[in-house]
């Protein structure tokens, strides 16, 4: 089986991207990876990073003026031309896009040299790369039943999202767990906000974290740079601030999370069926963090909070309905099992199989 993968930008397309890809590997011995992305993003390293050979592009999203979109539609062209000499070098069975401006032009390439086309969407709103190669794919993997709305139904399939098969099946780490200074026995909340956290959420942390029942632990990660300044203030025992932290090998044991609400999260936290408090982003595309909170608030297995709402109060009141309420914390865990797609990364490689079958 040979796979050509594009994927870039944001580690919302990477890592569930790596994840497929690394089930492929286990999967097919003779299996061959060419990945293609942004040759300037953090694809560039991380995905060589993980062993697979990587091919850089020049790619730009559809934003700004009238100049600034024109730019970016010739480069589009220039890509476009890359990608027809780098499928015909590869002669891929299939090619698989995750999203990203640099995946459009690869998976047009692709389906101009006659390659079975799968696009992967993580979010609840299909993102622009996507719906430019909509019509030329021949199969749509979505985590949303929302996207339904947007994709032909006939050849798309709600699978859910690769990382979510991931993480499920890496053990806990304890010994990790220990380093943490945390307590087994008490009820752990995990506050993340991603790599560089944010100023305004971090505010309302130490305004409210010391408020909650002190028979909970509390592992805030603030994000980079942040450490010295909050750990200042935070000076109760129950409560550890970390810059950073190994988010995966801890979530069997988390009971209730308070993060952003992207893709990869969404799918890690359901697979383990963890209660949740989102905060989405109101920096993203199309607001599409929003959403992903909105389906999951729908489904009732998270609370959320816009960040314009987002004080100390209104972030205590949502952590104490669940730490206080047992029935309604193993609800909120029950209905997050549910949301979570576990399989994922099997169903989409079956689904593979199937399209290569059908050449």
């Amino acid at each position: 089986m040979r796979i050509l993968i594009a994927t870039g930008g944001t580690g919302g397309h990477i890592y569930p991207a790596l994840a497929l890809a690394d089930a492929a590997m286990k999967r097919w011995k003779d299996c061959e990876i060419l990945f293609v992305g942004n040759a300037d993003r953090m694809e560039s390293k991380e995905i060589p990073a993980h062993g697979y050979r990587f091919i850089g592009l020049n790619a730009s999203g559809l934003v700004g003026n009238v100049l600034d979109k024109a730019k970016a539609i010739a480069l589009m062209g220039i890509a476009y031309g890359k990608a027809l000499k780098i499928v015909s070098q590869f002669q891929p069975d299939i090619a698989v896009g995750f999203g990203g401006y640099v995946s459009a032009p690869v998976m047009l390439a692709a389906h101009t040299k006659g390659v079975k086309v799968m696009i992967h969407e993580q979010n609840s709103i299909v993102g622009t790369a996507n719906k430019l190669c909509m019509k030329v794919a021949d199969a749509i993997v979505i985590c949303y039943e929302k996207c339904f709305e947007e994709c032909d139904a006939s050849k798309t399939r709600l699978l859910g999202n690769p990382r979510a098969s991931v993480v499920k099946e890496k053990p806990f780490d304890q010994k990790y767990y220990d380093t943490l200074g945390l307590d087994k026995n008490k009820p752990l909340i995990l506050v993340v906000m991603g790599s560089l956290g944010s100023t305004s959420v971090n505010e309302a942390m130490i305004q409210a974290l010391p408020k909650i029942d002190k028979s909970n632990q509390i592992l805030f990660v603030c994000g980079k740079g942040n450490y010295e300044k909050i750990s200042a203030k935070m000076h109760q025992d129950n409560i550890r601030v970390v810059e950073y932290v190994n988010q995966t090998a801890l979530l069997e044991k988390v009971d209730c999370i308070i993060c952003r609400a992207g893709a990869t999260t969404a799918a890690e936290i359901t697979a383990f069926g963890i209660p949740s408090i989102l905060i989405p982003s109101p920096y993203v595309a199309m607001n599409h963090q929003f959403y992903n909170a909105s389906v999951l608030v729908e489904k009732k297995c998270a609370f959320m909070i816009e960040e314009k709402d987002l004080n100390a109060d209104t972030l205590f009141e949502k952590v104490s309905r669940i730490m206080k309420n047992t029935k309604l914390k193993e609800e909120m865990k029950e209905n997050a099992r549910k949301a979570g797609f576990v399989n994922a990364v099997d169903d989409m490689l079956d689904w593979m199989e199937e399209l290569c079958e059908e050449k």
